[in-house]
């Protein structure tokens, strides 16, 4: 029988078992698979939302939640980062702020590795929320761009990225030096 608290790990599975999907179809070159890729990366990115919220909601937090679903939301942002450069929708500057954001990944998933073994807690900003967003709908503007004959969503979605990138950097700082006394 399946139960109430299995519902946020379940989404955070299907999140995992839905980017090879939307890689592959960022893959075609063809219109239809853009926007298919788009629709799949806004439902992996929802459900994001929706495992975390029913998992406090519902009190039903899990060791396996807590393990998976941050690493199941860096693969994604990571995975999509990186086709987008492979097609050159991120080129030039914009793959240093695609990198900040990539290093920041690896860095805080290391940090709270190593902290998993202990009893703290990592303080998290509500303005890493706000980047998450941001940068979130940034790589959905970048899946889409070339359905559009305006550069308008292609710049849209690089702003985007290098605004994140900026409170990526911000919230690194204060992440760090909140926390350096865990050390």
């Amino acid at each position: 029988m399946f139960k109430l608290k299995n519902i946020p790990n379940l989404l955070t599975l299907i999140r995992i078992l839905l980017i090879p999907v939307i890689i592959l179809f960022m893959e075609i070159d063809e219109e239809l698979y853009r926007w298919l890729s788009l629709c799949l990366y806004f439902i992996a990115c929802i459900s994001d939302f929706f495992d975390g919220y029913l998992a406090r909601k519902f009190e039903i937090e899990s060791n396996f939640g807590r393990f998976l679903d941050p690493i199941a939301d860096k693969i994604l942002i990571v995975s999509i980062i990186f086709i987008l450069i492979a097609q050159s929708k991120i080129n030039g500057l914009f793959v240093y702020a695609a990198l900040i954001i990539v290093i920041r990944e690896i860095l805080v998933s290391g940090l709270r590795d190593f902290f998993s073994h202990s009893s703290a807690n990592l303080l998290v900003t509500n303005l890493s929320k706000w980047k998450t967003l941001i940068q979130m709908f940034s790589l959905g503007f970048l899946i889409v761009s070339d359905n559009f004959e305006t550069i308008l969503i292609l710049y849209t979605g690089l702003v985007g990225l290098t605004v994140s990138s900026i409170i990526t950097i911000h919230t690194g700082y204060y992440y760090f030096k909140k926390n350096l006394k865990l050390f």
